[in-house]
């Protein structure tokens, strides 16, 4: 198994995680001498997200949006989550 492919099998582990391109993971990655470039996407917070939902579904409890889906739709990322 190539680095690449290994880098790739140790990615498809982390939940939340897609490649930044649309063919695969291992398109997704650029070996060189210098540096090793994953491109992807992290689907923020999900904890954060899943707690959200939790105190917004029984606001909408015995509304005629109690069996709605909900969707959270994060707009941007404050820097903070990177520190």
């Amino acid at each position: 198994m190539s680095v690449a492919e290994r880098v790739v099998a140790a990615l498809a582990e982390v939940a939340g995680l897609r490649p930044a391109v649309e063919r695969s993971w291992a398109s997704a990655v650029d070996l060189t001498p210098e540096a090793v470039r994953v491109g992807l996407i992290a689907t923020p917070l999900p904890p954060m997200l899943a707690r959200a939902a939790g105190v917004v579904r029984p606001v909408l409890a015995g509304t005629e949006w109690a069996g709605a889906t909900l969707r959270l739709i994060v707009s941007d990322v404050d820097a903070g989550a990177f520190s």
